[in-house]
């Protein structure tokens, strides 16, 4: 059974969801599917990792939803500032690699191109206001490096 009520640690207060997305995945070397058909890809660890590269892999899927979600994020701020990011993409890169550990981490570098009327000071300050409204952002604060650049 999947609750629709959580409790955030950043805020104590609960949260109500407005949209759960579900999949299922079996392994870097298998598939993920969600749960309405729409993605059904093969798994794969890519080349750098000793794989054959055939599949996508976790840290794709991660930053495609992380720049999407960002990027969606950046037109809600644009919209509460009256500031006009329609020529606006974001491509985020992550990382993984050996952590201090023994395991694995990630890291992010999110690189936002801007229209040219977002260079500079404004650019740097809609990025911010993005990143402290942005799920993804909220969710890695603190667990993962995220570092910002603007094209």
């Amino acid at each position: 059974m999947i609750s629709t009520h959580f409790t955030t640690e950043r805020t104590g207060l609960p949260m109500d969801a407005l949209y759960t997305a579900v999949a299922t995945a079996n392994g870097r070397e298998g598939r993920a599917v969600s749960s309405d058909g729409l993605i059904d890809l093969p798994l794969a660890f890519p080349q750098a990792l000793g794989g054959n590269g055939a599949g996508t892999n976790p840290e794709q899927l991660f930053a495609a939803g992380y720049a999407a979600c960002f990027a969606s994020a950046m037109g809600a701020i644009g919209r509460q500032e009256k500031i006009d990011v329609k020529d606006a993409s974001v491509t985020a890169e992550v990382s993984i690699g050996k952590d201090t550990d023994g395991g694995f981490g990630l890291s992010v570098v999110l690189r936002a191109e801007l229209p040219d009327h977002l260079q500079g000071e404004a650019g740097r300050d809609l990025l911010e206001k993005t990143h402290a409204y942005c799920p993804y952002s909220k969710a890695t604060r603190g667990n993962i490096t995220v570092r910002l650049e603007v094209e």
